[in-house]
């Protein structure tokens, strides 16, 4: 029991430190958009764009495409992922 303990809070403490703050969330919904509407426009899944709003990271090419499927330029990308 304490062996599945452990490893359950490594899991945990593990899915923290790769989460950063990010925007997107936020941004989207002031844009009266579904995740559903901004991952067609992306070009991207619908589960990518819910991973990245819990914070988990993802490729830069799919930064680009969701940047632009917001309306917004390639210099914004610190505004809405705030790396």
């Amino acid at each position: 029991m304490v062996d599945g303990q452990y490893a359950n809070s490594k899991i945990r403490i593990g899915k923290k430190l790769n989460m950063a703050k990010n925007s997107l969330k936020k941004i989207r919904e002031s844009l009266l958009m579904s995740k559903s509407e901004l991952a067609r426009e992306a070009n991207v899944s619908p589960i990518t764009i819910t991973r990245i709003e819990q914070g988990k990271p993802c490729r830069m090419e799919t930064k680009r495409k969701i940047l632009l499927a917001l309306g917004y330029g390639l210099s914004d990308a610190k505004k809405i992922f705030g790396e």
